[in-house]
């Protein structure tokens, strides 16, 4: 007996990483579904987009997130208009919440910029005072029985921390103390691990319940959702999400529960899932084993976006 191969089809929005505008500054002015987007993102916010993400520095400034969520929406909608894709269901790892959000239809597009832009502004009005000598590590190459002994360790020493994403089987986001990096750094390699870079400000950790009241009574709560057209696949714990108030619980709750991206793959899979669009600049999500080895996947990029099109023969 044999089992059909999965033939369902899932978009995913990638959590964000740095990108300077020059890399994605052609593909804004050019494409025509972003060049729509941020022309409404213009008028929610009050000024232009494209300028304050062109002047200001910063990885996660304001304009810069605001930025990532527009383009992984219209590159979404480029690659359902360009390639066909069909999405059922539809997930987004840690950042990757918001555009997922505005995809499936839980938030209109003009709120979504506004939930993004709040919730930037809110999280460096948070962290300006509280957790100031938090950051969340990332690494790679160490697998959960070796994880287990340099947690152990930082037991030994008394220190506070917490695992905040679990990306693969052996890649992990770890909020501690910003001096453990000294030890911790060293520890990981002899382990045979690689340490990729350290985030500020520090993310998904139970710690946090006065960012995640801040954040429903100042950004989220006030916001209209909608249950989702294209239901969500909870990047916390991979639960499908299928109201409104689900959405704005996954936002909220992402302030101080884990990313876990094997729970999300395995959801996707349960529900017949045998192709992913990651739609966005990714170096995370659509790369990492645990999905390559479940999904064709079929990365969506602005320079993906931007490649001239094969035109069809004319008869």
């Amino acid at each position: 007996m044999t089992t059909a191969s999965p033939t369902g089809t899932a978009m995913i929005f990638p959590g964000m990483g740095p990108t300077p505008f020059a890399e994605v500054g052609k593909f804004m002015v050019i494409n025509p579904y972003a060049r729509k987007l941020i022309a409404t993102a213009d008028q929610v916010l009050g000024y232009s987009l494209l300028d304050r993400y062109r002047q200001t520095e910063g990885d996660y400034s304001e304009y810069a997130q605001v930025a990532f969520m527009v383009n992984s929406l219209a590159l979404a909608q480029w690659a359902g208009h360009t390639l066909g894709i069909e999405a059922e269901l539809c997930t987004g790892p840690s950042f990757g919440e918001k555009p997922a959000a505005a995809f499936s239809g839980a938030l209109d597009f003009p709120d979504a910029v506004r939930a993004t832009a709040g919730f930037a502004r809110l999280l460096e009005d948070y962290f300006s005072t509280e957790f100031k000598d938090l950051v969340t590590h990332s690494f790679v190459r160490v697998p959960e029985d070796k994880l287990r002994e340099v947690l152990a360790e930082l037991d030994e020493r008394g220190e506070t921390y917490e695992i905040s994403c679990y990306i693969d089987d052996d890649f992990y986001m770890l909020t501690l103390r910003e001096h453990n990096l000294e030890w911790l750094k060293p520890r990981l390699r002899s382990l045979g691990g690689m340490s990729l870079y350290s985030m500020r400000p520090p993310m998904h950790c139970s710690a946090f319940g006065g960012l995640r009241a801040r954040a429903q009574e100042e950004v989220f709560g006030p916001l209209d959702f909608a249950d989702p057209r294209i239901p969500v696949v909870a990047d916390q714990d991979g639960s499908l999400i299928t109201t409104g108030e689900g959405v704005r619980t996954m936002l909220l709750d992402s302030c101080v529960r884990p990313m876990r991206w094997p729970a999300v793959v395995d959801a996707l899979r349960e529900a017949g899932v045998g192709t992913v669009c990651v739609a966005g600049k990714d170096s995370l999500f659509g790369r990492v084993r645990r999905t390559t080895s479940n999904f064709e996947v079929v990365p969506v990029t602005p320079r993906v976006a931007l490649q001239p099109r094969p035109q069809p023969a004319r008869t």
